[in-house]
Formats: C-alpha cells, sequence, structure tokens
C-alpha cells in the first residue's frame, strides 16, 4: 500500500486581502495602541478626575454606538461570504445595510460631540476630555474612511465586480471595517465604562 504527498496535502491558505492592508492596518493598531496605553496611564494618574469625567458621559449613547457598528461590520463579514458564493447583488444590499447602520453611529456621535462641546466640555478642558477627543475623534476619521470604502464596495458589487476568485479588494475593505470595529470594542469600555 503506497501513499502519496499529495492524499495529505491540504488546499493552500492565503491571508485574506492584500497585504499592503495587512501593514496598514497594522500601522493603524499601533497608533490606537500608543493612545489607548496613554489614556490608561493618565487615568492611573489622576483616577479622580477621570472618574468624575467619564460621569459626565452617556455610557448609553457609548453601548449604541458599539451595536450600530457591531451591526455594520456583521452586515460586512455576510456581504463577503456572498461574494464568495457568487452572489454579489446580495453582497452588495448587505453593504448597504453595513452603510446604514455605520451612519447611525455617525449622526449618534456627532450629536454627543454637539452635546459634549455646548456643555463646554472641549479638548482643553482637562486631560479626560483631551484623550477623549483625540482617541474618539481620530476613530471618527476611520468610520468616515470606512464608509467611504463601504460605499465604494457596495458600488463595485452592484456592477458584480467581484466573485468568488476576485475577491481580494473586497476581503481588504471588509478587513478594514473590522480594523474599526475592533478598535471601538476597546475603546468603548476604556473610554465610558472602566474606572
Amino acid at each position: 500500500m503506497s501513499t502519496s504527498l499529495e492524499a495529505f496535502a491540504s488546499p493552500a491558505r492565503r491571508l485574506p486581502g492584500d497585504l499592503a492592508m495587512w501593514f496598514f492596518i497594522l500601522a493603524e493598531l499601533t497608533v490606537f495602541a500608543l493612545l489607548i496605553l496613554t489614556f490608561a496611564v493618565a487615568q492611573a494618574l489622576q483616577p479622580q478626575l477621570f472618574h468624575a469625567s467619564r460621569q459626565l458621559l452617556d455610557s448609553s449613547t457609548g453601548l449604541a454606538l458599539t451595536l450600530s457598528l457591531l451591526t455594520s461590520g456583521l452586515f460586512a463579514a455576510l456581504a463577503l461570504e456572498q461574494v464568495r458564493q457568487a452572489r454579489a447583488s446580495r453582497a452588495a444590499w448587505l453593504l448597504l445595510a453595513a452603510l446604514l447602520s455605520a451612519s447611525v453611529y455617525v449622526l449618534l456621535k456627532l450629536g454627543e460631540y454637539s452635546h459634549l462641546a455646548g456643555a463646554g466640555l472641549g479638548i482643553e478642558h482637562n486631560t479626560f476630555f483631551t484623550l477623549y477627543w483625540m482617541l474618539t475623534g481620530f476613530h471618527f476619521v476611520h468610520v468616515l474612511l470606512g464608509l467611504l470604502i463601504l460605499g465604494w464596495l457596495a458600488e463595485r458589487c452592484r456592477r458584480r465586480a467581484y466573485g468568488p476568485d476576485n475577491c481580494s479588494v473586497m476581503e481588504s475593505g471588509v478587513l478594514y471595517w473590522h480594523m474599526v470595529d475592533l478598535v471601538w470594542v476597546l475603546l468603548f469600555p476604556l473610554v465610558y465604562i472602566l474606572n
């Protein structure tokens, strides 16, 4: 009885998306990690200030922000799966749902920013709010870029530009959006809840 290596070989696995996107995501995660570390150290040095300042935020808004981004991430993941199954038109609808869900985040965040600015809690108010505006503002810019990416991917799916053998660009866009989700999942408890 002879065995061949081919019988035991598994299909070649590849990293989803483009390598350049992975480098970009790692670079962005490094910047976020430094900002998060700065926030954590400042909180350790000024716990009372951070506790009092955190009370001025609405944690239910933070939870709604989290749910809108996670829902959007789910729709983006489902869209990618549809592309992998040669259902690009379904993927386009799922990406539009992802856009709609992410738009809820944008509206809620703009409302929160407006409320805080109106209450005089701007970037120079204290250390907590300086870091709050820097962290959430930097993340907000990434969300806006993500909305553009999701919209572009939806249009490309509508035109059936992606399929099972041609989905690397789609994977890269969805990977970026998952990075945005991941960062927010870390920011939400750090900024709104943890003392």
